[in-house]
């Protein structure tokens, strides 16, 4: 567990721009952690100092230095001189160690307020943009996004100035920059990056509404580790990848990580903390004491509840306030004891829809205080003025109660700062410690409150019977309550939120930056393809020498998503497919083989034109030499009594799950999941697969799942088994493969890699001089070599093809593996 004190500013970084000794930490956000006043004496005519209230500033607390923070100036700043910018720039990273990003006005204008506050923010919380501003929702607008992508390329622009790739770690905060990762990766393949999102991530169906969502989606996945307040978010994440990128996960050990191009992108989820240090210098500060005693006296016999937000849409500051209505309804004994003081704090964007809440807040407030006033009392004191952090505290401190409304929002930290004031609190010294938390449950910090109240903010009458729970609650449970909330907070403060984070960082990057990277796309659509050591894309001039020395060789083709497009609706090969095949089977050095799951028949009659085409049907249970020759079967014995067991689990598989199919073959069955709802498909076969290796434990089958399927098949049957029967065929007619060209897209296809690796190996076989095992996509497999899609497959073997249309170097008459036959 790391220190909770906060480095000093020259502690941070003792040389910011030159490479440092240890790695450092770079935090960027849309903000830097600084204040700003005017002063006639500086140079800048403006007066720098640290903001102690800066989450960006607070975190350094659990991380190493040095640190650096990147960011914009405080608004307060935005019109300095241009010509002393770089002046400006030297003096806050020699003396604050941040760095700025500086914008031009229009153009943060346009991504701040336009782009990022008024379509991002919105949508983000739930609010689709179906009438324009009316509720504070822009629609799309693609300048607007132009002008969002140029600001976060300006900010990458300014860390490739003190980027150290090889050492340093960047950590990316929020929305406003979710397209950073991707221009800081197109730059630097090996780069240590870090997001946390502090907002909320919407359902798939919200998310999938934006018109650039796989861009961005893709941006995040250019992160080594991206974060996430709650598990709902980090879902609704995994969702939209899986729905609209066609990416899967997996949990491992404790950690979720997406495979992303022969990367692992790891997913963490832990809320932020506070700084319970520096609030609770706040709370024992005399200004505080001061502040305790006054609001003491001016609440006298009164019960307070406290509410704090920032003056938005989705606070819901109007429906707690009509929960205090009818709160004072529904109880009149309160009236004249009861108080709820609400702090709106100043808003962070411009727009109508601040102005309609601040009118709505307004209104409400008047008619309650008119309907229920007493002399000396009025049931709602709103106050929407600038505070200082001391007087807030006070209030906290001196409030029996905290009710946090909110209708939608990433974590909100306020009941974590209630519960640090009551525990530190000058009005409850000598006495108990309690609190009592009325919280949304739509809101990040919900979860971690396992002591709070609960509330659907929508539901107004709840909403006051909880307020009712909470006032009128035994002094035990308010205590009790507290001290389960104090414990939580205090250990997950904002130190071990960052170190947390860091150590995961770290964890993240260490298996990443190990690997060979290269690079693909354009634009946003860019992304690092990361390669293993001995893992290398397949190219045509390497194949192509060794095709040229082979005296025999033998290709080994899966057919679905290596031939033929997995997205392909019609399965029937295309006349390109059936060209590129005649062409390699005319050279009487060839021996091609098409090696498919699928059945015979089916086979049999899509490659009617390929004469001498080799078929292997379902995993190798059938294989023919040519198109001449007869069916053999596998030279194993096949009891398929299982089927009357394994066929009624997945058809209630089937029914159950809309869109999913079975298909029947003679020596095995296969239930399909492609057409079915991608999150429902793929959890129904993981518990397909679950339920078949139970009851079918004592029968002599293998239960596989592979893309899209759930495959039942006898032991003893794979395309492994084919490979070595293929070759040890070969090699007892005296013409043994001198190339082995072995092509796959899926699990089944890694036991063919599997062994050709192990034949190669074997030294009481003949040995293969030129093997090359090609998986097709990125990703980790036992191949050696990837080629990108079908595309790239057919280009090679046209390529091959072609090479062996070439008159051949000597007029000797070759002897084809047919004629041997």
């Amino acid at each position: 567990m790391p220190s909770l004190s906060v480095a000093s500013p020259s502690s941070v970084c003792d040389s910011p721009i030159s490479p440092a000794a240890a790695p450092r930490r770079i935090i960027v956000g849309h903000r830097l952690p600084l204040r700003c006043s005017p002063d006639p004496s500086s140079p800048f005519n403006l007066s720098f100092s640290l903001d102690p209230d800066s989450l960006s500033l607070q975190l350094i607390s659990g991380l190493p230095s040095p640190v650096i923070h990147v960011g914009t100036l405080p608004p307060a700043a935005a019109a300095i001189n241009p010509s002393l910018l770089d002046d400006l720039s030297h003096h806050l990273l020699s003396r604050f160690s941040c760095f700025p990003v500086f914008l031009p006005a229009d153009l943060h204008s346009r991504f701040y307020h336009g782009f990022c506050k008024h379509y991002l923010w919105p949508l983000l919380h739930y609010l689709l943009p179906l009438t324009p501003s009316s509720l504070g929702g822009l629609p799309f607008d693609r300048s607007l996004y132009r002008s969002f992508l140029s600001a976060n390329k300006l900010f990458a622009d300014r860390i490739t100035e003190i980027l150290n790739p090889d050492d340093d770690f960047v950590w990316i905060h929020d929305y406003h920059l979710f397209a950073l990762p991707s221009f800081l990766r197109k730059r630097f393949f090996r780069a240590k990056l870090g997001f946390f999102l502090h907002s909320p991530f919407p359902s798939s169906e919200i998310f999938r509404t934006i018109p650039v969502r796989e861009d961005l989606l893709r941006a995040l996945l250019n992160a080594d580790l991206v974060g996430f307040h709650t598990f709902d978010y980090a879902r609704h994440f995994l969702s939209s990848c899986s729905r609209l990128l066609g990416l899967d996960y997996q949990s491992k050990r404790g950690y979720i990580g997406i495979e992303y191009y022969g990367r692992t992108v790891t997913v963490k989820i832990l809320p932020v903390g506070i700084d319970v240090d520096q609030l609770r210098s706040v709370v024992e500060s005399p200004e505080t004491a001061a502040k305790v005693q006054e609001l003491m006296g001016t609440y006298k016999d009164r019960i307070l509840m406290l509410g704090v937000d920032d003056v938005d849409l989705f606070k819901g500051i109007g429906l707690k306030l009509l929960a205090m209505e009818q709160l004072l309804e529904e109880h009149p004994e309160l009236r004249g004891r009861v108080v709820l003081v609400q702090i709106s704090n100043p808003a962070r964007s411009q727009g109508r829809d601040v102005q309609e809440v601040e009118q709505e807040t307004r209104s409400i407030t008047k008619r309650i205080n008119e309907r229920f006033k007493k002399p000396g009392y009025e049931p709602i004191v709103l106050i929407d003025r600038s505070m200082s952090t001391s007087e807030k505290v006070a209030f906290y401190s001196v409030s029996e109660c905290c009710v946090v409304n909110a209708v939608r929002d990433g974590l909100n930290r306020i009941p974590y700062i209630y519960t640090v004031c009551r525990q530190e609190s000058p009005a409850l010294e000598g006495k108990p410690k309690k609190s009592v938390i009325v919280v949304s449950e739509f809101i990040g910090c919900s979860p971690s409150l396992s002591g709070a109240i609960r509330v659907n903010p929508w539901n107004v009458e709840a909403v006051a019977e909880s307020m009712n729970l909470a006032l009128t609650m035994p002094e035990a449970e308010k205590q009790l309550r507290h001290e389960k909330h104090y414990k939580y907070v205090s250990s997950h403060d904002v130190a071990y939120w960052s170190w947390s984070f860091d150590q995961d960082l770290q964890r993240a990057c260490r298996d990443n930056f190990l690997s060979g990277s290269w690079g693909i796309g354009f634009g946003m659509s860019f992304r690092v393809v990361a390669l293993g050591p001995n893992f290398r894309k397949l190219s045509a001039e390497h194949i192509d020498s060794a095709y040229r020395r082979a005296g025999s060789r033998l290709f080994l083709l899966d057919y679905d998503g290596t031939l033929m497009p997995q997205t392909s609706i019609s399965k029937t090969p295309s006349n390109e497919v059936i060209s590129v095949l005649n062409g390699l089977c005319a050279d009487p050095k060839n021996v091609v083989f098409i090696v498919s799951g699928r059945g015979k028949d089916e086979l049999s009659k899509w490659f009617v034109p390929c004469k001498k085409l080799g078929i292997s049907a379902e995993h190798g249970y059938f294989t023919r030499w040519s198109g001449d020759s007869p069916w053999e079967l596998c030279n194993i014995t096949v009891d398929f009594d299982w089927k009357k067991i394994a066929e009624p689990v997945m058809r209630q598989y089937m029914e159950a799950t809309d869109g999913s199919t079975i298909e029947f073959k003679e020596s095995g069955l296969v239930w399909h999941h492609q057409e079915a709802d991608p999150d429902f498909g793929s959890c129904q076969a993981k518990e397909l697969l679950d339920h078949l290796e139970n009851v079918l434990a004592n029968e002599p089958v293998v239960v596989k799942r592979g893309q899209h399927i759930v495959e039942v098949n006898p032991q003893g049957i794979s395309k492994g088994v084919v490979v070595e029967s293929l070759i040890a065929t070969m090699a007892s007619k005296g013409q043994p493969p001198d190339f082995i060209l072995c092509v796959g897209d899926d699990r089944s296809d890694e036991d063919m890699f599997e062994s050709i690796i192990r034949s190669t190996s074997n030294p009481s076989t003949p040995a293969i001089p030129e093997v090359f095992a090609c998986t097709v996509g990125n990703k980790p497999s036992l191949a050696r070599y990837y080629l990108d899609d079908t595309v790239d497959v057919i280009k090679m073997l046209q390529g091959l093809a072609n090479s062996s249309s070439q008159p051949p170097r000597s007029s000797q008459r070759q002897v084809s593996f047919e004629d041997s036959l």
